[in-house]
């Protein structure tokens, strides 16, 4: 027999992947058709979620584990064994192929890994659903809230958000996306809960895609838009239609800092073309009010333009009890 013949080939494995996140049986067309021409398929875990739709298919698998050594071995006379892998992806059995393979005594099939379904854009999301289930189940602490109780914590990862954007931070910021994202999905399982008129995760996702698509006409319909004052102007009026406004002030949230209201409230009139001049009056109030709402004609956010402010006086604040500390231990 010699090395060329057919007895002598050192066969194929194939190892093949799957994701948790992705429904059992929509694999990929060559994984389909690596499985169907396989020699044998096997799969350590015998509750595999893929193996039913498998079967159904018509392809035979067999629950077994076997060694690096016993794998080479089934692909002699090159044979293709396909490996359906566990959630832990085969660790050992990956390691004890390389170490077979650096040893040098095994003459090795060749190797192939094939993902045979993908994560599609936003598929993290799903582990994040599953986690948060578990711990509103679970957890002494998370069991016990309510949307009430949640508030303020929506209100403070807001504002770190925000000062991780002012800040240039992108670690920072992608941290803080997380966990304005976590009161998102904890507040929609919490709502689960509720007897009278409960939603899940899915209907604000649900909530949010119809909205959308119906606010950007320009984008999914036939209306145009070429400036962003026309895509505001577009976003005005369907949510006036959506939502059977009489005033442009509704729907602003009055809770919000000063001069973050004061410029929304300045933006929808400039928005709805009317002509609201600032009330005049006496103190600060009116003179912050009138500042407001200059700042957002000129296209400056007041609230962050102020923060900017703050954090230089903050600094020289800082920079002055250092000297002051300096200045007292050099005095003794």
């Amino acid at each position: 027999m010699n090395a060329t013949s057919p007895e002598a080939a050192p066969g194929r494995i194939v190892l093949l992947t799957t994701s948790h996140r992705v429904a059992p049986g929509l694999l990929s067309w060559p994984a389909w058709q690596v499985l169907r021409a396989a020699d044998a398929v096997l799969c350590a875990d015998g509750a595999h979620p893929q193996l039913p739709y498998l079967r159904e298919a018509g392809i035979s698998v067999a629950e077994a584990s076997p060694t690096a050594q016993e794998l080479v071995d089934a692909c002699a006379g090159g044979r293709t064994v396909v490996v359906v892998a566990t959630g832990e992806g085969e660790p050992a059995l990956t390691d004890g192929l390389a170490r077979l393979a650096g040893s040098g005594r095994a003459r090795m099939p060749e190797l192939e890994l094939l993902p045979a379904s993908y994560d599609l854009p936003g598929a993290r999301l799903l582990d994040l659903v599953q986690v948060m289930d578990r711990i509103r189940a679970e957890c002494p602490w998370s069991s016990r809230q309510t949307h009430e109780g949640l508030a303020k914590y929506g209100i403070e990862e807001a504002y770190e958000l925000v000062e991780a954007i002012e800040a240039g931070d992108r670690e920072e910021l992608r941290e803080e996306l997380g966990d304005v994202l976590l009161q998102v999905v904890f507040h929609s399982r919490i709502a689960e809960e509720d007897p009278d008129a409960p939603f899940s995760i899915d209907d604000v996702a649900g909530g949010i895609v119809a909205k959308l698509i119906h606010r950007h006409p320009h984008v999914f319909g036939e209306e145009k838009a070429e400036t962003p004052e026309d895509v505001k102007e577009h976003w005005l009026r369907t949510k006036a239609e959506e939502k059977q406004r009489t005033s442009v002030t509704e729907g602003v949230p009055l809770g919000q800092p000063g001069l973050a209201l004061t410029a929304k409230l300045a933006a929808r009139v400039r928005t709805a073309n009317l002509d609201v001049p600032p009330p005049h009056g006496e103190g600060i109030g009116y003179e912050l009010l009138a500042l407001a709402v200059r700042a957002e004609a000129d296209g400056v956010d007041p609230e962050a333009a102020l923060r900017a402010a703050a954090r230089v006086y903050r600094d020289a604040i800082k920079e002055t009890e250092e000297r002051g500390r300096s200045g007292a231990e050099n005095g003794r």
